[in-house]
């Protein structure tokens, strides 16, 4: 009666009770899918779940991928905003935008953006100094400490440069914070045969890329972790931008890791 209410055939009735309470066949993809969520500490979205399936063999559709995350209750961490703020005004002296928001480059070491951000841990901050480079979105050398110093931004620096090869003399792009206004930070790009390029005023747009990792790092390591002490929060940080280098999928670089991406170009 309550088929013929309804309009549904017994044969479809019971070939779809049938179903149900056979094997699931979506079973094998769900626990891939699981599996890549899992090794991502929950900061994968479907497209990066995605091109790890792909990587591993799997043929699947981008909507399926989200499909099953969404059954299977594996959501992505969203993203929130807040900077820190390093300009104090003009303190030193500012060079011009020569970046001017191309944020590629066709081989390593030719174009590098840097800036400062802030953590808090109670009542205390910690202050994470990373320089960037634009060929592969590679952190290629970084500073942590506990204040937002010279000393912070330029032993960043001075570890980049020192790695770099004969003939290489990068663009080197960051806002107008007070700490790339001292002489002695473009004393180090001067010696080092590097150009300098500034944000203009208040525009944090010109300096995008270096922003959006920052954003990255604090909702997937930060904003829904708690950490007892700075030196926990550091050590994590070094954990974060170890992983982020060398396993973290990016799906400008097609897939790769900027590593991976570095090892597989001519260029490297």
């Amino acid at each position: 009666m309550l088929l013929q209410v309804a309009g549904l055939a017994r044969s479809t009735f019971f070939y779809h009770q049938a179903r149900l309470a056979g094997p699931d066949p979506r079973a094998e993809l769900k626990a891939a899918i699981t599996d890549v969520f899992a090794r991502s500490h929950a900061r994968y979205g479907h497209r990066r779940v995605h091109h790890a399936l792909v990587r591993a063999g799997w043929q699947v559709a981008k909507k399926t991928v989200l499909r099953l995350m969404r059954q299977l209750g594996l959501v992505c961490r969203v993203r929130r905003r807040r900077r820190y703020v390093s300009y104090q005004g003009d303190l030193g002296r500012t060079a011009p935008n020569l970046l001017e928001r191309n944020f590629t480059a066709e081989a390593p070491n030719q174009k590098w953006v840097t800036d400062v951000t802030e953590f808090r841990v109670g009542e205390d901050k910690l202050y994470l100094s990373p320089i960037m480079d634009l060929f592969d979105r590679q952190i290629i050398a970084y500073s942590i400490g506990a204040s937002p110093n010279l000393t912070l931004t330029t032993s960043s620096l001075q570890t980049a440069l020192g790695a770099l090869g004969p003939n290489e003399a990068p663009l080197v792009h960051s806002d107008q914070g007070f700490q790339y206004q001292h002489p002695s930070w473009r004393r180090l790009l001067a010696d080092a045969g590097a150009t300098q390029s500034m944000s203009r005023k208040g525009n944090c747009h010109d300096n995008a890329v270096i922003e959006n990792f920052f954003g990255h790092l604090k909702e997937e390591a930060f904003h829904h972790t708690h950490y007892p002490t700075t030196t926990a929060l550091e050590q994590a940080l070094h954990d974060y931008i170890h992983w982020y280098n060398t396993d973290r999928i990016s799906t400008k670089l097609k897939g790769l890791s900027p590593v991976q991406h570095r090892a597989q170009a001519p260029a490297a």
